[in-house]
């Protein structure tokens, strides 16, 4: 193969844009050669290499654009402290048939307890069978609504929101909210019902959502259409914050008496 054959063929890698295929190509080429492999199998090896860089970038690219506040997997997650959680059950939400159906899922529980870490670790998920996933805290939800519709640009922003096939709004209920963003939220959640998939983390029950939308009919059509097509996880264990903090503490506390009983001797 020429060197005029050679720099073609990279230009033309390039306006192809096949970035991996491009990194590669010499060192392959070297041992194909040497293997004396055939056409097909140069072709087969290279083609697969680049479609799974484009899978991987795509992957990145995604979760770099979902907003994720942590990026942990469904096996960082420790059932074992939470044994309140069915994992069967987890497992089976991971092959996203719920969300295939257009279905919801609400995690309940007090703070701490690994709620957001499962929200995000299907979102995780989600991103890799190529979905589009975005992650976002309820009270900022709040107010960029309140915001687009302050700037007459709600309906844009409501079709933005309602396109995401997984919606993540995490913390309901930490914050107050008031008559305008109950209404606001309601909106955004009729307009992706049976359509596209939320996904919820709280740590109110459903019979305090009346004080969380300030709003009692408000709250009562905001559930019926979350809890229709719904699976609801409710994690009732303690916290892992405070279990970490426990861990820390009687680590200090095995230093403390072990400097003392090295100070005493």
């Amino acid at each position: 193969m020429t060197e005029f054959t050679m720099d073609r063929l990279r230009e033309n890698l390039e306006a192809l844009k096949m970035k991996n295929t491009l990194e590669i190509l010499d060192n392959y080429l070297e041992r194909a050669v040497a293997d004396k492999l055939n056409i097909v199998e140069v072709l087969d090896h290279i083609f697969s290499e680049e479609a799974k860089s484009k899978r991987r970038r795509a992957y990145e690219k995604q979760i770099q654009m979902s907003g994720f506040p942590i990026k942990k997997t469904l096996d960082d997650f420790d059932f074992s402290f939470q044994p309140s959680i069915d994992k069967r059950q987890i497992d089976e939400l991971a092959t996203m048939r719920f969300l295939e159906n257009g279905e919801n899922v609400v995690f309940l529980g007090p703070p701490g307890v690994g709620k957001t870490h499962l929200a995000s670790a299907l979102g995780l998920v989600a991103a890799q069978h190529r979905f589009s996933t975005y992650y976002i805290n309820c009270h900022q939800l709040i107010e960029q609504l309140k915001k687009a519709h302050f700037e007459n640009r709600l309906p844009d922003k409501l079709k933005v929101l309602a396109k995401y096939r997984m919606l993540i709004i995490d913390e309901i209920g930490y914050l107050p909210m008031d008559i305008q963003g109950a209404n606001l939220f309601f909106q955004l959640i009729a307009r992706r019902y049976e359509k596209t998939s939320t996904v919820f983390t709280s740590n109110k029950t459903f019979s305090q959502w009346n004080e969380v939308f300030a709003d009692v009919t408000i709250a009562s059509a905001i559930l019926d259409r979350v809890l229709h097509h719904c699976t609801v996880i409710n994690i009732k264990g303690e916290s892992y914050r405070l279990k970490e903090r426990k861990e820390f503490m009687r680590q200090k506390q095995q230093i403390v008496n072990t400097l003392f009983l090295q100070g005493n001797n």
